[in-house]
């Protein structure tokens, strides 16, 4: 399937950029599958990212192929806490959520190699993201 179109504010796509470039050394597949992303999606002006697209900080809902829901918050890696539901955008799932909107579906491969996918149900903005 191919991938669902995906929208980014100029903010975080600076931020994230940096990140990503930051790994290349350490963490070259996890900074590819971030770069591929953030080169993939539309960049616009964070006033225009609409509020139902995943950004930084957003609290997201998804339901699993196999009918699971979930909520989690899309937060920077020294901001994950998984007992809270704060899911850092190096994971596999947190790169795949980035720029999603409402009623989107997206497949991702986790760290174990096994195949999932996901459809999102509600998009909340909870912080505004960084400027």
């Amino acid at each position: 399937m191919a991938k669902p179109k995906i929208v980014i504010g100029k903010s975080d796509h600076s931020r994230l950029t940096q990140l990503a470039n930051g790994l290349l050394e350490r963490k070259p597949e996890v900074a590819d599958l971030l770069l591929n992303e953030l080169e993939r999606a539309r960049v616009a002006e964070d006033k225009n990212v609409p509020a139902h697209v995943i950004r930084m900080g957003s609290r997201v809902t998804y339901k699993t192929a196999e009918g699971q829901e979930r909520t989690v918050t899309l937060v920077f890696p020294g901001d994950a806490d998984i007992e809270k539901g704060w899911i850092s955008i190096l994971t596999p799932i947190g790169t795949a959520l980035l720029g999603l909107a409402v009623d989107q579906s997206i497949d991702f491969t986790t760290n174990d190699g096994r195949q999932h996918r996901l459809n999102v149900v509600a998009v909340d903005q909870v912080s505004e993201p960084a400027a």
